[in-house]
C-alpha cells in the first residue's frame, strides 16, 4: 500500500469516528423531540384545566367582593355615627379651649397683691376641698338604706 492508500484509509476510519459521533447526538436529539412531542400533547389539557381552576377563582373573587361590599354597606351608618360623635367631641373640646382662655384672661386680670401673697393656691385649694366635701355628703346621702 502505498500513501496515498494510506492516507485515503485514514479519511474513511475519520469519517467513520464522525459518523458515530454525529449519529449518538442526532439520536439524543430524537429524544429530546419526542419528549417535546408528548409536553405538546398534554398541553390542551393542562391549560383546560389551568382556564377551569382559573374561572372558579374569579367566580369566588367576585362572591367575596360582592359580601365585602354588602357588609361595608350595613358598617356605613356606623361610620356616619363614629364621625357625628367626633365632631361633637371637637365641638366640646373647642368650647372648653375657649373657657380655659376666658379663665385664663381673667386670672391675669388679678389684683397684684393677691399675686404677691400668693394666696391663688390657697384659694383653689379651698374650693377644691368644699367640692370633695359636698361631692362626699351626696355620695352619702345615695348610699343609705330606704
Amino acid at each position: 500500500m502505498d500513501l496515498t492508500g494510506i492516507g485515503v484509509l485514514l479519511m474513511g476510519i475519520a469519517l467513520l469516528i464522525l459518523a458515530i459521533f454525529l449519529a449518538r447526538i442526532l439520536s439524543k436529539v430524537a429524544n429530546v423531540l419526542e419528549d417535546v412531542d408528548k409536553t405538546v400533547e398534554q398541553l390542551p389539557r393542562q391549560l383546560d384545566n389551568l382556564l377551569g381552576e382559573t374561572s372558579n377563582l374569579i367566580h369566588n373573587s367576585n362572591d367575596t367582593l360582592a359580601d365585602v361590599n354588602v357588609k361595608l354597606g350595613t358598617l356605613t351608618p356606623l361610620f356616619y355615627i363614629i364621625g357625628d360623635v367626633g365632631e361633637s367631641t371637637r365641638t366640646l373640646s373647642s368650647s372648653l379651649v375657649d373657657i380655659s382662655k376666658s379663665a385664663t384672661k381673667k386670672l391675669e386680670g388679678v389684683d397684684e397683691t393677691v399675686k404677691s401673697r400668693k394666696l391663688c393656691g390657697f384659694y383653689g385649694s379651698s374650693a377644691l376641698g368644699y367640692y370633695l366635701l359636698n361631692k362626699r355628703k351626696d355620695i352619702k346621702k345615695d348610699n343609705t338604706p330606704l
